[in-house]
């Protein structure tokens, strides 16, 4: 379980506070206006800013003052964490092991997954051969080799078309939610929430609200969010029954 305990932020003029908990294996959309503080709070939890005040839990373990690298988190950025000069089996490879030097048994890992993310024999090619979403795919691969059970996704597929997003969420869906995962997604599309998303967690007006299960949050929005949707997402929002 994460569990954020009277959290706040503070960068420049602007504070952010949270306290909430995010059960395990949940799937959680990140939603707010631009500016809001969506991403304050996933650097939070990742590492890169330290709260003024207040804890960050993971099972009961305090993360709060622990360096990124010794957290059980990954993070996947919308610029994909891919060192452009390496193919992306040594990306892949470094999500095992710093050096990159891996064991038979280890490469043979790298290459399952790459299977399963739809990249099979493109291991030898370099991000610049790829396109965006095999690109994405790539990414998603190196956070799954990662073996973090926190898993933070600050907006990776917004670039994408519409089809390669739903693409790349269905699959973030299919390999994250059978393994057990809990994901975080910052997102600005309430369809995304809708496609995989158990709950949402509005952040606004310095505020990350405790996470609402995603049709309910749809369908009735807080009332600080109801501008931010628009009323067209009332409409557009089909009840899964």
């Amino acid at each position: 379980m994460l569990k954020l305990e009277s959290i706040q932020l503070r960068q420049g003029d602007f504070t952010l506070s949270a306290d909430l908990q995010v059960e395990p294996g949940q799937i959680v959309a990140v939603m707010g206006p631009s500016g809001g503080g969506k991403s304050t709070l996933i650097n939070a939890i990742a590492g890169f800013l330290r709260p003024k005040v207040g804890r960050i839990l993971w099972n009961g373990a305090d993360l709060t003052a622990l360096p990124p690298g010794k957290r059980p988190i990954a993070v996947l950025f919308q610029d994909n964490n891919l060192f452009p000069h390496l193919t992306v089996m040594q990306n892949l490879a470094l999500a095992i092991r710093p050096s990159g030097r891996l064991s038979l048994a280890e490469v043979e890992q790298v290459d399952t997954v790459l299977i399963r993310v739809g990249l099979q024999g493109l291991g030898p090619r370099k991000p610049g051969a790829l396109s965006g979403g095999q690109q994405s795919r790539a990414a998603l691969a190196r956070v799954l080799l990662s073996g973090q059970p926190l898993i933070l996704l600050d907006e990776p597929f917004a670039a994408l078309g519409p089809g390669l997003k739903d693409e790349m969420l269905d699959l973030t869906l299919s390999v994250m939610g059978t393994q057990g995962q809990t994901v975080l997604m910052v997102t600005h599309d309430p369809d995304d929430a809708q496609r995989i998303a158990t709950a949402v967690v509005a952040v606004e007006a310095g505020i990350a609200s405790s996470p609402i299960p995603t049709a309910g949050f749809l369908a009735a929005p807080p009332p600080g969010m109801q501008t931010y949707l628009g009323q067209k997402n009332k409409v557009r929002f089909k009840p899964p029954y």
